[in-house]
């Protein structure tokens, strides 16, 4: 199998563009390398010097057993990057050091990501997800892209930007709020709570049919809009395949809770093509040249999301922590659209790590994770709209527990920097074979 110096697979058929870009071949998605091989994007996040500083202090484990190891960055860069290579990585994933892409024999792409959505949030300061009806939100976001995005716009090695990482789109482990209802109690006058409040006007125009599915202490528009704390009437379940069968049990015996699960399904409609649409809008005017990777879904959102980013973006990227993605990458394969899976991973036991915070499954020994990214590599490649995966992450978080307190064994690395053989072993002879068993994948009947 004849590689590009990008390590995609030569094919005759295609040509390069001198950027990554998307094909569809037979009914199978792939990615194009800038000089035109049939691309996966495998993927490895947070590959950097200075990952994690145990939480609350300056210190910063990794750094310090490499500084030791390897005398400084520049060597670091080096080897690790040439290690990601020998191991049949093609990619340096999120919150990554760029640099390491560039710094081997082999070149790996790179996929950073612009935070628009998130820097807006931070902007404002009170809100949970960015206003998007916001006036300020189109101008502020062109004015991230262009800072974050623009400089790279002729680099090849830039495989696409993901917009945001994990927004907070419906009941997910954050809590049970809908986006409608934190919408509804943004500070009065707000653009978003204007939005929302017009939304449900429009629908049920007469109150007193809005109030006996909402049951608000309001008795008209005018006061809704002045009540500080709106109450959900239900609490729904986050999407999936089958909290989806038990939400439509539930709401087929009670006309209120279906109405109301109507209402905040259309509303996270609306503001989710509104933000794909300014937002993939900012990206490209910045970095026409380049994938829009979308924004790293941390759990399935609702069907209204989905829809909505496959109608804007070139990639629909979301995090896993499955054993199966095989559900997951469905979902978001129903629009058409090819799909990358942005962070999955697994945790050993054996490691000597709390494994108390974080996410995904826990397994007894290193051999069980080895077995877990086969698995689930597999089934992931045997889908035809998926284009990549990304294992979370580099090196080990810190036993004291990082920034969040997450305290767990997901490295291929420990935080000395050393490898774990069961792991690295496995994911080098899935990687080699990656192309192989994505070109036997089978198209969906449409």
């Amino acid at each position: 199998m004849r590689r590009t110096r990008w390590g995609g697979v030569v094919d005759d058929d295609l040509s390069g563009s001198g950027f990554f870009r998307v094909a569809e071949i037979d009914g199978v998605f792939w990615l194009v390398d800038p000089d035109g091989g049939r691309f996966l994007s495998k993927g490895v996040n947070t590959v950097r010097f200075d990952q994690d500083h145990i939480g609350g202090t300056e210190r910063v484990p990794y750094a310090e057993a490499c500084r030791s190891k390897y005398g400084g960055l520049p060597i670091w860069r080096t080897a690790v990057s040439d290690r990601l290579a020998s191991w049949q990585f093609n990619t340096v994933g999120c919150w990554s050091d760029d640099l390491v892409a560039s710094s081997g024999s082999q070149l790996l792409a790179a996929t950073p990501t612009a935070a628009l959505g998130a820097s807006f949030r931070l902007h404002r300061r009170d809100q949970v997800f960015p206003d998007v009806f916001d006036p300020e939100f189109s101008a502020h976001i062109r004015a991230s892209a262009n800072l974050r995005c623009r400089h790279r716009r002729n680099d090849p090695g830039l495989l696409g930007t993901f917009i945001d990482n994990e927004l907070y789109w419906s009941p997910d482990w954050r809590g049970t709020d809908e986006l409608l209802t934190l919408f509804l109690n943004l500070p009065s006058r707000r653009p978003g709570k204007v939005a929302a409040l017009s939304s449900l006007q429009a629908h049920y125009r007469d109150f007193a049919h809005f109030n006996a599915v909402w049951r608000t202490q309001a008795r008209s528009w005018e006061e809704l809009g002045r009540i500080e704390h709106v109450v959900a009437p239900f609490v729904r379940l986050r999407p999936g395949v089958l909290n989806d069968a038990l939400e439509t049990k539930a709401n087929l015996a009670d006309p209120a809770r279906e109405a109301f699960s109507a209402d905040c399904d259309a509303f996270v409609a609306v503001v989710a093509d509104k933000y794909f649409e300014l937002c993939v809008s900012a990206i490209r005017a910045a970095d026409p040249n380049h994938l829009v990777l979308g924004s790293r879904f941390g759990y399935q959102p609702p069907a209204g999301v989905i829809a909505a980013a496959g109608r804007h973006l070139d990639v629909i990227s979301f995090n896993c922590y499955e054993f199966d993605p095989g559900p997951a990458i469905d979902a978001y394969a129903a629009t058409g659209k090819p799909c990358l899976i942005s962070e999955f991973s697994f945790r050993g036991d054996d490691a000597g790590l709390p494994n108390t915070k974080g996410a995904g499954p826990r397994l007894a020994t290193q051999l069980d994770r080895a077995l877990a990214f086969e698995g689930y590599v597999a089934a992931a490649l045997s889908k035809p709209n998926l284009v990549g995966y990304h294992w979370f992450e580099h090196a080990d978080q810190p036993a004291q527990g990082r920034f969040d307190g997450e305290d767990s064994n997901f490295g291929m690395v420990t935080i000395d920097d050393r490898v774990y053989h069961e792991l690295t072993k496995t994911m080098t002879q899935v990687n080699a074979a990656a192309e192989r068993i994505h070109a036997a994948a089978v198209p969906a009947l449409v």
